[in-house]
């Protein structure tokens, strides 16, 4: 049940690990190689036992399973080629170290470096001070900072500093802006900014607002993540389980893209030992591991049948979203699907769990299409989503120098017929990564 439901769960790229390990830790599974499907079991071909059978003792057991199971495979030159083939991602780490060694540099000094950027995360930032280096470092305080400046110097701009501040100084200076009133701004008001005090900070710093408007924008064209370009996790990789599809006579299908999983087999060789072998222990030991692969192989397809069942029913709840998008998303829980695919709704939250599906409007989460919502005063649904749209749309409209509080949002949608709580307001807000209105405006 455990490996059932680790199965359900897994989208397609882990599942391909699921099956690529149980492939090396069961002998009686294989990939398929579409010679012959694999039929339905009976239990009598199961517990099948031959008229005449061999006296095979375990060496010669393994020697056939060796030589009648196992199929040549690449040769230790093509095995080298495609691992030299490999292409690693390029790291922060190494992108600073290869211009540290086509540095004119002593050999001390680039030993210092070196240390530095082992102690550089992938943000760009020195994780701690250079005394705490220092501690464990052959190399006095003094060399260290000279070996920091000339990190902090290299590209990406911003790079080696300690915390966000120092990095924005160290790239206005890079830019020739040392000294600006955005360099004094990142310097001395840089909460201040964040909290968009605009009039006071040009109270402060003796000028007007209009200039400090313009020194804003020079920030705001600054990285936060100097390290950002060489973050491996930044752009992750996502396979689409279910591809939405139109047929020639223009209705909507689900399909299983399959495009990572393996299709698996018991193997033929174990099937002939389990019909031939007279050793008990040898019987057993088939038996569980064919029993073993056939629940897998059970479990991959209750995985797959729950998955486009699931599809099939957003297909027919959620036609709207497939032709105008997201803002057009229906209300729609799990349990009541759970009650129509009759499967509780435990199953459903586990079989959409970390899965995409590939739509007219992009690659989606499907867990996107499960949402509550409300009714419009004309009696239509909506959800959350569709909800969540037009605040967005709202704020793009307002006016930059008086933007709407949550308050005057919550009766523009009023107006819309939709009845929906100004903290509720607020938590959208808050998810869509929108600022509050006195943070919002702009001068």
């Amino acid at each position: 049940m455990r490996q059932s439901l680790e199965i359900l769960q897994a989208n397609s790229l882990e599942l391909s690990q699921l099956l690529q390990q149980a492939i090396l830790t069961n002998p009686a599974l294989e990939i398929s190689t579409n010679e012959e499907a694999l039929p339905e079991e009976t239990a009598v071909d199961a517990e099948h036992d031959a008229e005449t059978i061999s006296d095979l003792d375990d060496h010669a057991r393994d020697e056939y399973i060796t030589t009648k199971s196992s199929t040549p495979g690449p040769s230790q030159e093509t095995i080298d080629y495609l691992y030299n083939s490999i292409v690693a991602p390029h790291s922060l780490q190494q992108h600073l170290t290869e211009q540290i060694n086509n540095e004119d540099l002593t050999n001390e000094l680039r030993a210092v470096c070196h240390e530095i950027i082992a102690n550089i995360n992938d943000r760009g930032f020195l994780d701690q001070p250079l005394t705490d280096i220092m501690v464990t470092s052959v190399h006095s305080l003094g060399v260290l900072e000279k070996g920091l400046v000339k990190i902090q110097h290299l590209d990406p701009a911003g790079v080696g500093a300690h915390d966000l501040r120092e990095s924005l100084l160290i790239q206005l200076q890079k830019r020739n802006l040392l000294g600006s009133l955005a360099y004094q701004i990142v310097a001395d008001h840089l909460p201040d900014l964040a909290q968009k005090k605009l009039p006071f900070i040009a109270k402060q710093l003796k000028t007007s607002v209009e200039k400090i408007v313009r020194a804003a924008e020079t920030i705001t064209t600054l990285t936060p993540d100097p390290g950002a370009e060489y973050d491996p996790t930044s752009n992750p990789y996502i396979v689409p389980d279910i591809r939405f599809t139109r047929d020639i006579d223009g209705d909507w299908k689900a399909i299983l893209t399959n495009e990572h999983i393996p299709e698996v087999t018991i193997s033929h060789v174990y099937k002939d030992l389990l019909a031939s072998s007279a050793d008990s222990k040898t019987r057993t030991y088939l038996k569980e591991q064919i029993k073993d692969g056939k629940q897998i192989i059970t479990a991959i397809s209750q995985r797959q049948h729950t998955l486009l069942r699931i599809s099939e029913e957003i297909i027919k709840r959620q036609q709207d979203f497939l032709v105008s998008g997201t803002s057009a998303l229906k209300p729609l829980t799990m349990n009541e699907l759970a009650e129509v695919i009759q499967v509780h709704p435990a199953t459903i939250s586990r079989a959409v769990a970390g899965k995409y599906a590939l739509t007219p409007h992009g690659v989606i989460e499907l867990r996107t299409f499960f949402t509550s919502g409300y009714q419009s005063k004309d009696g239509a649904q909506v959800s959350n989503t569709s909800i969540k749209d037009t605040i967005q749309n709202i704020v793009q409209d307002e006016p930059s120098s008086k933007p709407l509080s949550d308050t005057a949002i919550e009766k523009l949608l009023a107006i819309k017929g939709l009845k929906v709580a100004r903290r509720t307001i607020a938590k959208y807000r808050d998810q869509l990564g929108i600022l509050p209105s006195h943070l919002r405006k702009k001068f």
